[in-house]
């Protein structure tokens, strides 16, 4: 037996050889894990994101008085790939909605929305009319 392998102050050989080998085996894989999910959630806010800005540009083009298809490609351009894009009118509001599916297996495939809303230009009255003629 050489010295190396015997313990300070014992009988024996130390018994510890395959510790490091089986805590890497658990613990390599369990970085692996952590590290996808963290890739997936960046993915997942950087699609969020994206949302808000196609819903926020498709909004204010519609506020506009933009032709419905210029919205709607104003919407689509920032959106991310795949996403469905509505464009509604309700009174004096125009509201714009993303949705877009998230890159990702199964269980992580979520779907991402955002809303923006914006009043139409054509229903605000002119400056000079609301203060009351100006002459």
């Amino acid at each position: 037996m050489r010295r190396s392998d015997r313990v300070p102050g014992g009988p024996g050989p130390r018994r510890d050889g395959g510790y490091v080998t089986a805590e890497a085996a658990v613990t390599v894989p369990g970085l692996v894990v952590f590290s996808m999910a963290l890739v997936w959630g960046l993915a997942a806010a950087a699609a969020q994101i994206q949302c808000v800005e196609a819903a926020r540009a498709g909004a204010r083009a519609a506020a506009r008085s933009e032709p419905r298809a210029t919205a709607l490609d104003a919407a689509r351009s920032a959106a991310p790939e795949g996403a469905e894009v509505r464009l509604a009118r309700t009174g004096d509001l125009w509201t714009v909605r993303v949705s877009a599916p998230t890159p990702g297996p199964g269980a992580l495939a979520l779907t991402l929305s955002a809303e923006a809303v914006a009043s139409a230009e054509d229903a605000v009255p002119a400056a000079g009319a609301a203060a009351g003629g100006g002459a």
